[in-house]
């Protein structure tokens, strides 16, 4: 095989190698995102989580406790066991040794061996056992064992103690006869004879721990079985439990959000005569008296839309007859007396502004009963705003102020209708320049790729939080006895939050008193897309008090 068909191989190992790391790291969020969504959403989920928890440690803790004493009563049991039977083959162990001919190797080891196959015989209490005896005289390296691997596998510290002539015991891993280690209780004892020879005996025994290890294997895995089983099945409660009392609570919550959407007949069924069943009767009581409410709102909701339409449509024919007489005495008032051409001037007046309330009056009415209807079609923004300032110019100049237009160079073009759009615009100007106190009105335009946004910024007395909140309210004013010179209705503001609204867009307010206010239009570019984010502050970037220049 050529060295690029070995490269093109490597290549394409480690290419598949990196697709299934990613594919494993998607997997993986796929899965903990799933995790986290039915932690945050299932009240079963994270109670059966958190019972899994609490009953799972409370089941280990007790276990490793049973288990700690299981094993200590268990080897404590073994361990007496062995120093009795320790003691009693020492007692053995003198009477055989007593007399030994010292001098006689043959006859030391005859005698230890004959002994140790006695005691092996004998058995005890404590199971399977080995036994070693050592014979020491005065020269150690004569030391004579009946199973010398065994006895150089003794731990040095026990070998210590009962060659300080005290009995000792210690738990240790020796090699058997195969020599397979095994955890083993080592017991040691001096044999004391009775001639006072110089010669030392020692006898140790050695009992493997393997049925106790087999008895504690079976209690480790019947504990952890019994405590998976239990955990289960505290869980398992928990979860029927959870679910007996979050299944009423999920249909309480259908219902209601059945109720939200409008289906006011909605009920709960009502089962037994438990909390949950006195809960759904609360409920059906309270849903009962919202549909009432509800309805008793909506017939007094069309019956004001109704009497606000009739009463602005019968208003219109005696008006006009009234604007048409007024217009005859307006144009005749040279010829009046000076007090009489007055009030024919009051009178033009005052029947403008009362034709324009009935406008707006109409214009409410058909929001109310959902009639209006959004004529949108691509408009250049920058023509809008410029025919509203041409607009308002008169007026300002009366009021001294100033308005300042930042528009972009190029044109801002969005689907929306025009009229509406120069009915905002010119509530929000004429308000700025209403309340403003003569100082200068900020107008700015400015767009993103997929909203366009228009400021109004006054330097006038400015809103606070409560007022803020209000500003948009039917008839509302910030200051009742202040008197109006621009001659609104005190429904522009309500006009306009709706005309924005049925475009789809924001109409939002920042205030601050002594440092003006700022209103902000917001509309989508293309008519029907949602909006999510502005091209312009709606709290101004930067500060300034009335009168101060920049």
């Amino acid at each position: 095989m050529r060295r690029d068909d070995l490269r093109r191989i490597r290549r394409g190992l480690r290419r598949r190698a990196v697709r299934a790391r990613r594919k494993l790291r998607r997997d993986s969020r796929r899965v903990a995102a799933r995790a986290l969504h039915a932690w945050r959403s299932s009240l079963q989920v994270r109670i059966g989580a958190i019972t899994t928890l609490v009953a799972g440690t409370v089941v280990v803790i007790v276990s490793l406790v049973l288990f700690s004493q299981i094993r200590d009563q268990l080897l404590d049991v073994k361990r007496q066991a062995a120093i009795d039977q320790v003691q009693a083959g020492v007692v053995y162990a003198q009477s055989e040794v007593t007399g030994i001919a010292t001098g006689d190797a043959a006859s030391v080891r005859a005698t230890l061996t004959r002994t140790v196959n006695n005691l092996l015989d004998r058995g005890g209490a404590a199971g399977d056992f080995d036994v070693v005896m050592v014979y020491r005289p005065g020269n150690p390296d004569r030391t004579t064992t009946t199973r010398r691997p065994l006895y150089e596998s003794l731990p040095q510290e026990l070998r210590a103690a009962v060659d300080g002539g005290s009995q000792a015991s210690k738990y240790d891993v020796i090699p058997d006869a195969a020599g397979t280690d095994r955890p083993t209780l080592l017991v040691g004892a001096p044999v004391v004879r009775d001639d006072q020879a110089p010669d030392r005996i020692e006898l140790y025994y050695s009992f493997p721990l393997q049925q106790e290890q087999e008895s504690l294997s079976l209690i480790r895995s019947t504990v952890v079985i019994s405590g998976l089983a239990l955990t289960l099945l505290v869980v398992g409660i928990a979860v029927l439990v959870t679910r007996l009392v979050v299944d009423p609570v999920r249909r309480a919550a259908g219902t209601a959000q059945r109720l939200a959407e409008g289906q006011l007949e909605e009920r709960m069924a009502v089962r037994g005569e438990d909390d949950l069943a006195r809960l759904a009767t609360s409920f059906n009581a309270m849903a009962d008296s919202l549909q009432r409410q509800i309805t008793q709102l909506e017939g007094l909701s069309q019956l004001q839309q109704r009497f606000t339409s009739d009463v602005s449509h019968e208003l219109r024919t005696p008006l006009t007859t009234v604007q048409m007489a007024a217009e005859v005495l307006h144009e005749s008032r040279e010829a009046f007396a000076p007090h009489v051409a007055r009030s024919a001037e009051l009178l033009h007046t005052e029947l403008d502004r009362f034709e324009a309330l009935l406008t707006d009056l109409l214009e409410i009415s058909r929001y109310d009963a959902g009639a209006a209807v959004l004529d949108a079609a691509p408009t250049d923004l920058g023509v809008i705003v410029g025919r509203v300032v041409d607009g308002m110019g008169a007026l300002a100049r009366r009021h001294d102020c100033e308005l300042q237009v930042s528009v972009p160079d190029e044109s801002v073009l969005a689907e929306t209708d025009a009229r509406r759009v120069e009915r905002i615009l010119r509530n929000l100007v004429g308000n700025a320049i209403e309340h403003g106190a003569g100082h200068p009105v900020e107008i700015t335009l400015a767009s993103n790729r997929s909203a366009a946004a228009v400021t109004v910024r006054d330097h006038g007395v400015g809103l606070s939080a409560g007022e803020a909140q209000h500003v948009f309210d039917r008839f509302w004013r910030a200051d009742p006895s202040r008197v109006r010179t621009v001659g609104g209705s005190g429904l522009g503001l309500s006009i306009s939050l709706e005309d924005a609204r049925l475009h789809g867009g924001w109409l939002q307010v920042w205030g601050q008193p002594g440092a003006g206010a700022q209103f902000r239009l917001t509309l989508p570019l293309v008519a029907g897309t949602d909006l999510t984010s502005s091209p312009l502050p709606l709290r101004p970037v930067r500060l300034r008090r009335p009168g101060v220049p920049r």
